[in-house]
């Protein structure tokens, strides 16, 4: 019989009474060994009897008593008898669990110098933290252990592995949370300071599409006027009544790929009189298709059952090739003018990578305000360089457009002051001081078929960015996940945003930025409030004409510049998804390879067949020009057109792949790193989870149901 093993006398054949019973009880004491403590104890199997006799799988986080008193049980680990109370714990530090934001013990090992120990020698203490990173788990239990866990609502990143010293994994400390009201002072700014380090995404993608409508600088500064002021509405709405997380809603880069191949496609490029407000009222129209999509897909339940085949080896590859769809757009655009372009691209990797760590002020501004504080810097360098006459050429107007140049070396450099010159732009001088954007401003929208479907495709693709998102940042504020309820209901809110943002005329729908994680990650500040006064500036902003005047100024190679980081950056952020799953699974590696090969591969087969489109458009359009000519031809114009467009776009057919991988491949839920969402009947009783996410108590009133 080992050392620490035992029989229950209680039990057995035994019924004798009197003398012969307790001389035949006193034999069996005789045949039982001494209890001898365990000299090969591993930090795991203390995590594992901790989760057993609840010190951590109690939901609340807090340590709960057995059923066994706990002086009875104390003798099987080694503890004196009587030294510990049925209501005490194991001595140890309480560190704040980093999913759930909860308290939780800290099991220290049994040879600690804590008062109610066996103590071993040093000499053991030692083999035994070099054997702590030799030792091997048992595959099959502690799958079934995270598995049980998963159930229950609880995961533990890196696959439930412990750290390097056996403890549990830091959490990331938050300034203010999500309910914490710091002042009205500090509140501005926080919630400007959110803003503006998402200013990339904000205000960039009108001076992407609006010269691609053939829009003029007017039409640029009144786009940038629309997009600022729905950004602060449908932040404000999801707030109130969204997930309630604090996450930024905006024109988003899943959008940007399908509203250029419309822009791009034969039907649209060939257009003379009136380019940009038709385009405009094409996109609106399917815009508003696909936001009605995707609010029927939330408020209907249909995401919920969804919500069980989208996990992170979906996401994560689905939100990666929504920044790899502009490699061919990048550098292509942003390498017209390199002496702007390269010293932009240099400065955000020194602020955000070699001087992350520099405080000023008691503030890390580098890492924060690192895009604003380096397009700033460029900006004034490319100014100089404008009034310095670096991009003077003799007998040359940058005013007057490339075709109606006749002199062919001013044609040549035509290119190069377009996108250089600070002064090209002439919005300062034709908006006005006040403008308020308004609904239909561009027209009564157009409806077809072929452009509903693909935004409808794309509102899906959209809601899977989101619920990524959700989940990321849920934990970033070290707050429960919520329930797949409530990630309907943000997604539903979503598509009624995506509507607010077809009606008004932005040119792209409405959904959470990505960039959100990375934004409350170097700033620490997670509070709505601070979020919906930010919100509110921006809706002042927008009925500024000048605001949006300057912001069309910015050069188009300096706006391509500080697009080719963000979008790498929603790459990492995509590809960060996978660390809640066993990234060294070879299921998982092999499923996220091939959707990302074929999500790049295959809409490059569509992307070749353009024999007249390589000679009328520009190459960094070439990739969003299939849509008139591509190889799915079926006879029928208005479907042909539609999945030309879908299959030539790199996140959809990522998307596709990855879904219908990661749900017929035989994985547990250890592996996928499946999203576990909090039931319904936990939230009831977790009042702490009701005040993140419920709706506010006026509306429930009001309308009588909380939609959890």
């Amino acid at each position: 019989m080992e050392s620490g093993s035992g029989l229950d006398p209680g039990t057995g054949n035994n019924k004798g009474k009197g003398s012969g019973g307790e001389r035949k009880f006193g034999a069996f004491l005789k045949r039982v060994e001494p209890f001898l403590p365990r000299k090969d104890l591993n930090p795991r199997d203390l995590r594992s009897w901790a989760k057993k006799s609840g010190f951590v799988s109690d939901y609340s986080g807090e340590t709960s008593t057995s059923t066994t008193k706990f002086g009875e049980s104390s003798d099987f680990f080694g503890l004196r008898k009587g030294t510990r109370d049925q209501n005490q714990t194991l001595p140890g530090k309480t560190e704040v669990d980093p999913i759930l934001g909860r308290n939780r013990p800290e099991i220290e090992h049994i040879t600690g110098s804590a008062p109610g120990f066996e103590s071993g020698s040093r000499e053991e203490e030692e083999e035994r933290r070099l054997n702590r990173n030799e030792a091997t788990s048992e595959t099959e239990s502690e799958g079934g252990k995270l598995n049980k866990d998963l159930e229950k609502g609880f995961y533990y990143p890196g696959g439930g592995e412990l750290s390097e010293d056996g403890q549990w994994p830091k959490p990331i400390l938050i300034k203010f949370g999500l309910r914490d009201n710091p002042g009205f002072v500090p509140l501005i700014y926080y919630g400007l300071q959110h803003y503006l380090s998402l200013v990339g995404s904000l205000v960039f993608i009108p001076l992407v599409i609006v010269p691609a409508m053939d829009g003029s600088d007017k039409d640029t500064a009144a786009v940038i006027s629309t997009m600022l002021l729905l950004t602060g509405l449908t932040t404000i709405l999801h707030s109130y009544f969204g997930t309630r997380l604090p996450l930024v809603q905006g024109s988003s880069f899943v959008y940007l790929a399908p509203v250029l191949v419309v822009i791009n496609s034969e039907e649209f490029r060939n257009l003379t009189e009136n380019k940009f407000r038709d385009t405009m009222r094409e996109l609106q129209g399917a815009i508003i298709v696909g936001s009605l999509f995707q609010c029927i897909l939330g408020f209907s339940g249909l995401m919920s059952l969804l919500l069980r085949f989208i996990n992170p080896v979906v996401v994560a590859p689905t939100v990666a090739a929504v920044g790899l769809a502009f490699f061919s757009y990048g550098f292509p655009q942003a390498g017209t003018c390199v002496e702007i372009s390269v010293p932009l691209i240099l400065l955000l990797l020194i602020f955000t990578l070699y001087l992350r760590g520099v405080s000023l002020f008691g503030h890390r501004l580098f890492r924060i305000y690192a895009v604003p504080l380096s397009a700033l810097i460029v900006w004034t360098y490319a100014f100089f360089l404008t009034i310095g006459g670096a991009y003077d050429y003799r007998g040359c107007n940058a005013d007057i457009p490339s075709s109606n140049i006749l002199i062919n070396e001013c044609k040549k450099h035509a290119y190069t002051m377009k996108h250089c010159r600070t002064d090209a732009s002439n919005a300062w001088r034709t908006a006005s001081w006040l403008r308020i954007p308004y609904p239909f401003q561009w027209g009564f929208p157009n409806f077809h078929m072929r452009t509903s479907i693909i935004m409808i495709f794309v509102s899906l693709v959209a809601s899977v960015d989101s619920v990524g998102t959700y989940h990321s940042a849920s934990m970033l504020v070290n707050a429960k996940r919520p329930t797949r309820g409530i990630v309907s209901r943000g997604i539903a809110l979503e598509g009624f945003c995506s509507l607010l943002a077809g009606i008004w005329g932005s040119g792209t729908g409405s959904t959470t930025l990505t960039e959100n994680i990375h934004t409350i990650n170097i700033t620490k500040v997670a509070s709505r409030r601070a979020l919906m006064i930010g919100a509110m500036f921006l809706i002042v902003l927008s009925f500024l004409g000048k605001i949006g005047a300057i912001l069309a100024s910015i050069p188009q190679a300096l706006a391509a510049s500080v697009l080719c980081f963000i979008w790498a950056l929603t790459v990492a952020l995509g590809l960060s998804n996978l660390r809640y799953t066993q990234t060294a699974s070879f299921r998982n590696i092999t499923i996220v390879g091939v959707s990302l090969f074929l999500g790049l591969s295959i809409p490059a087969y569509f992307q070749q067949y353009q024999p007249l489109s390589s000679l009328i458009l520009p190459s960094y359009y070439l990739p969003f020009g299939a849509a008139s000519s591509g190889q799915f031809q079926t006879g029928i114009e208005q479907l042909d057109f539609a999945m030309n467009a879908v299959l030539s776009m790199n996140m959809v057919v990522t998307f596709l792949v990855a879904f219908v991988l990661d749900n017929t491949v035989p994985g547990n839920k250890e592996e996928r790193g499946v999203y576990v969402w909090t039931r319904v009947e936990d939230m009831k009783m977790d009042p702490e989870m009701q005040a993140d996410y419920s709706l506010p108590r006026k509306f429930v009133q009001i309308f009588g149901c909380r939609c959890c």
